[in-house]
């Protein structure tokens, strides 16, 4: 058996227990204080064989960066490792979906998501240290607090660490029950669209009034022709509000769209047709706010390089690993964008992400481990 995989096969039991340890420090997005519980957690367990550095926040949780003391001599550049401690999970939710082992699965907010990944990178970076197998890179773990909201804070960190980085490795959970990595991502983008109105009495004033409601109504529809499967470029109106009373003619309507592009050459061209938007009835005004915020993770020679050395290994372990492109984003699209070899889905096999159903597979865990271990020697 491979030294790797035989390695981590024998720490398995020390995993979960770090993974029930992760997943029972609930630490949603919104919630600083909580978040910074679970940060505080894993500085102090890397400690020992990281050097960590704690990038504070004021309107998230703090960010983590750990760079990984490891066999070798001088290194020559750096590996990146690229995770999120956030979760969409409202504190007490362990009351009602507490962590548990069954059906040969571990389960239990967030464990899917991204928790059980974080785990495996530093039982990757033990499984190294433990048969000595010298690296020609440093290995530094970058863990954003705020990715499920955006990572407006850490997006910056996240960037100057990939420009010194060969490549990144994404701990985002994998694609399916078989463990597909994603080699592609959809970029994503939000857009408010305002209409302002005029009111007046639904009875006796009607003719005088100006419907924002109405006017609303006809920007969306046009917004729905923006749409385009053939190239991956998807418009949802997922939030809409206004008016005030049924006997009134609206004065102001809002509407909140969700954009995704699989090109970013495209996002431009979305964003000009939403700035052109006119409206129908001209005493109604219509402003625009929002845009692209975190750009498609894009097919690439060098991102198909990367995977095609990862299914090699994978091979290797006795695992076959496919490729997906998939619709959600992650700070791998930020890496990626940069023109830095980035491999996404490389964390927990398993499903239900921000689902009651959220589980992870337990006898994946340690092919997982070795992969990404393997994969960080390779570099």
């Amino acid at each position: 058996m491979d030294a790797v995989l035989a390695c981590a096969r024998s720490r398995c039991e020390a995993q979960i227990r770090l993974i029930r340890s992760l997943v029972e420090i609930e630490s949603p997005s919104d919630n600083k204080r909580a978040v910074d519980r679970l940060g505080e957690f894993l500085a102090d367990y890397l400690a020992p064989f990281a050097a960590v550095r704690i990038h504070k926040a004021r309107d998230c949780g703090n960010h983590l960066t750990a760079e990984f003391r490891l066999p070798g001599g001088k290194k020559d550049g750096q590996a990146l490792a690229l995770g999120h401690i956030d979760t969409v999970w409202p504190l007490g939710t362990l009351a009602r979906m507490p962590f548990r082992i069954a059906d040969g699965r571990l389960w239990g907010p967030g464990v899917f998501d991204m928790k059980t990944g974080i785990s495996i990178l530093i039982f990757a970076a033990a499984a190294l240290r433990e048969i000595d197998r010298p690296l020609g890179r440093r290995l530094v773990l970058q863990l954003n607090s705020d990715e499920e909201v955006g990572s407006a804070s850490s997006r910056a960190i996240t960037e100057a660490e990939a420009r010194k980085s060969a490549a990144v490795l994404v701990l985002e959970p994998s694609a399916g029950l078989d463990g597909k990595l994603k080699t592609a991502r959809k970029g994503v983008g939000s857009y408010t669209i305002r209409v302002q109105g005029r009111a007046a009495h639904a009875g006796l004033d009607f003719r005088r009034g100006s419907s924002a409601t109405l006017e609303l109504a006809h920007q969306l529809l046009r917004i729905s022709r923006f749409t385009n499967l053939r190239r991956g470029i998807t418009v949802n109106p997922g939030v809409i509000r206004g008016g005030t009373r049924v006997n009134v003619v609206a004065e102001e309507a809002a509407a909140e769209i969700d954009l995704r592009v699989a090109r970013l050459a495209d996002a431009p061209r979305v964003d000009k047709k939403f700035r052109a938007l006119r409206p129908v009835d001209r005493r109604a005004r219509i402003t625009v706010e929002g845009g692209l915020n975190r750009p498609p993770l894009e097919r690439t020679p060098a991102v198909v390089a990367l995977y095609r050395r990862a299914r090699g290994i994978a091979r290797e372990l006795g695992v076959e690993l496919g490729e997906t492109q998939v619709g959600g984003g992650s700070d791998g699209n930020f890496t990626a964008a940069l023109g830095v070899p980035t491999l996404d889905g490389l964390g927990a096999v398993g499903e239900g992400a921000h689902a009651a159903n959220e589980s992870v597979l337990i006898d994946r865990l340690a092919d997982r481990v070795a992969l990404v271990a393997r994969l960080i020697e390779s570099l």
